[in-house]
């Protein structure tokens, strides 16, 4: 796997040194929206409010450069504090829970430019047991996973979340999809942890990459794998499914089982009008840097406006173009069984409610792949629709559980 880090990231100081950025930037933003209005105020009442005009903007102006300033030396400040203080591995965000969700929201918001900055905030894709990356060989596999079996059960986050999601709702029992599967099934759960600002056929390839070093270095032979992807995830999941077949990668011919949950196979809604609302506001002078504010999201987010795939669905391509080109279909993978989870927050998908805001953040028609313009050829079979529930909660829950052990029992017979 070429993209881990091999040595300890000193994430506190790097978090330290974005805040103050932000912060920083933020000021730059609120000057500019101060000049635009201040601007439509002094050609309402023309040439003779001139002279107050120049004494306003080079007041302000000196103002809005003292505030960026004094947040640059307080970022200078405190990084040679955090320099000074304990080793870098000392400073780890992201082994807690905690710190991994904190870093895992700024990913899924920016993390495409955490990559191009070569932060240390930037999260490559990996596997990681108890927040800590597992390396890509014989014997730290061998280590981690000590009970291996011939079967993985391969686990791809949403976005914004990391391998601690998965333990959703698993406080009071402890079970998660992955314990249950051990127990009822045989496998072995294996949790990848990656950076969601990024585009999802970059992690598509990352995962294919990864999971062709696992399989290779795994301690016993593979018999099966299955690919379990929330929201993104499943994004994801199906992206390196089809880079995989694409490059005639050995581990991909292993794969029995693909399921999605929750996931925007035809795009979100809210992306898709987090789209327009950044249009419209970069239109006008006034509101410009909200505009701007909200045209920074991230390459991975950007991507769940029409599910997009593959490269060229992006590349060479306009990304703040109303009219966007329809993205590319990308076939399922052959020999694998593609099984989906939709939910809605009515007990009904047909409740008016639920067909308007499906799980909160994915609807019924984009998670079970059939919209009036596209469709993906899932079988009706291979569907759940949960009611009553929410898109988080697909994370751990007992329905999508009987349903998931269901299906993955038949490669495991």
């Amino acid at each position: 796997m070429t993209d881990v880090a091999t040595r300890t990231p000193d994430e506190l100081r790097a978090l330290s040194r974005l805040t103050f950025d932000e912060l920083g930037s933020a000021t730059g933003g609120i000057g500019g929206m101060h000049r635009a209005i201040a601007d439509r105020v002094f050609r309402a009442v023309g040439p003779s409010a001139r002279t107050v005009e120049v004494a306003h903007h080079a007041i302000s102006g000196g103002v809005y450069a003292a505030l960026r300033g004094a947040a640059g030396l307080a970022g200078r400040a405190a990084d040679v504090a955090l320099e000074s203080r304990s080793a870098p591995a000392d400073r780890a965000l992201s082994t807690t829970p905690r710190g991994a969700a904190a870093l895992a929201a700024i990913n899924g918001l920016i993390g495409d430019e955490l990559e191009r900055q070569g932060s240390e905030l930037h999260q490559p894709m990996a596997v990681r047991i108890r927040g800590r990356v597992v390396a890509p060989e014989r014997d730290a596999l061998a280590r981690a996973f000590p009970a291996a079996t011939p079967r993985l059960a391969v686990f791809v986050h949403g976005l914004m979340e990391t391998e601690f999601a998965w333990r959703l709702g698993a406080r009071e029992t402890g079970e998660t999809y992955g314990t249950r599967l051990a127990r009822d099934l045989g496998y072995t759960p294996v949790y990848l942890r990656y950076n969601t600002g990024r585009h999802v056929s970059e992690n598509g390839r990352s995962l294919a990459e990864a999971l062709e070093a696992v399989v290779a270095a795994w301690p016993v032979e593979i018999e099966t794998i299955a690919l379990i992807g929330h929201s993104m995830g499943g994004l994801v999941a199906r992206s390196a499914c089809y880079r995989a077949s694409e490059d005639g990668a050995a581990w991909v011919r292993h794969v029995r089982h693909v399921v999605s949950l929750g996931t925007p196979h035809m795009g979100a809604p809210l992306e898709q009008a987090v789209h327009v609302a950044a249009a419209a506001l970069s239109a006008v002078p006034e509101t410009r840097p909200f505009g701007a504010f909200l045209r920074r999201r991230s390459a991975g987010i950007r991507d769940l406006r029409q599910g997009s795939l593959v490269d060229e669905d992006w590349q060479g391509r306009d990304p703040d173009a109303l009219r966007a080109a329809a993205c590319r279909e990308v076939p399922l993978l052959d020999g694998a069984t593609h099984c989906f989870v939709a939910a809605t927050v009515t007990r009904s998908a047909r409740h008016p409610v639920g067909r308007l805001i499906g799980d909160t953040l994915v609807l019924m028609p984009s998670a079970s792949g059939r919209s009036r313009t596209r469709r993906i050829p899932f079988r009706d079979e291979d569907g759940l629709h949960v009611g009553g529930t929410h898109h988080l909660a697909l994370l751990n829950h007992q329905a999508v559980y009987e349903r998931l052990s269901a299906w993955l029992s038949s490669a495991s017979s």
